[in-house]
């Protein structure tokens, strides 16, 4: 792969929110409201609790470490769409780019939004409901990048599905981080899932992360599993990676051969 065409598909994306800083409400704004509205929810909630719970310390965490996930995912299926609905996509591939490039550079965007949103987010906790995000650490690294691998795992997989089923297939990819969430115990522990679904957990790596994240704000319960769950969720977030990624150059390949390629656009498919 060649480093030069990423930055330059990375640098695109840049020039288009400078172009219309619109665009930015879509990165921030929701995270915005969302990170508001869960913090007056948690405050209210931990009034009910009076000292004995810290609706706080758990609800806003998780809500601040699902997001970054939820719109890393959102930030690659987005730039790809818009592609798709500009009718631009044909166009990048009249050059030397290859797919990997185009994909990594969609990528690269879409992390360093998703980390201006996760900061963003992290300093409003901070400053209006006194959560400190680095609370937990640097165990809040292998936390991060979990997430992170599965988020664009989830967003390259959306983006293929998307290629090969048309623009309308977005309405499947929208739902996917709140449908993932109920599974992995975002905002409950795992064992509050009736049992005949508890297993879908496992196959989940959110669900390690925010099990281990439980045990972290809890002193005392860190527990022999701790490690080999990080580990878990970090072999099974790269296994998503690298089985989207084949998927999504599959799904190009299929298309060249088939011509389904040249009609790429948002009135033919």
């Amino acid at each position: 792969m060649n480093l030069a065409r990423i930055k330059a598909i990375f640098l695109r994306q840049l020039f288009l929110f400078k172009s219309n800083p619109t665009r930015l409400a879509g990165i921030f704004l929701w995270l915005v409201i969302d990170i508001v509205q869960w913090g007056f929810i948690s405050k209210y909630l931990g009034s009910l609790g009076k000292d004995t719970f810290s609706f706080i310390t758990v609800i806003l965490g998780a809500i601040i470490l699902w997001e970054f996930a939820t719109r890393i995912q959102q930030g690659i299926m987005m730039a790809f769409l818009e592609d798709i609905w500009t009718q631009n996509f044909l166009n990048f591939f009249a050059s030397p780019l290859t797919i990997l490039e185009y994909l990594g550079g969609l990528v690269l965007t879409s992390i360093t939004t998703g980390m201006a949103g996760f900061g963003t987010i992290a300093c409003i906790a901070g400053m209006f409901f006194g959560y400190n995000v680095l609370k937990i650490g640097l165990l809040l690294l292998p936390f991060m990048l979990i997430l992170l691998i599965f988020a664009v795992a989830m967003g390259v997989f959306v983006s293929a599905m998307i290629f090969r089923l048309g623009p309308s297939a977005e309405w499947l990819g929208w739902p996917i981080p709140l449908i993932i969430s109920i599974f992995a115990g975002v905002y409950y522990p795992v064992s509050t899932l009736p049992e005949s679904i508890r297993g879908i957990a496992r196959i989940i790596p959110p669900a390690y992360v925010f099990e281990s994240l439980r045990r972290v704000l809890y002193p005392g319960v860190l527990g022999d599993k701790f490690m080999p769950d990080l580990l878990v969720g970090t072999v099974l977030a790269l296994l998503y990676l690298v089985a989207a990624s084949f998927y999504f150059v599959k799904v190009y390949q299929r298309n060249l051969i088939t011509g389904s390629i040249a009609r790429f656009n948002a009135e033919s498919l």
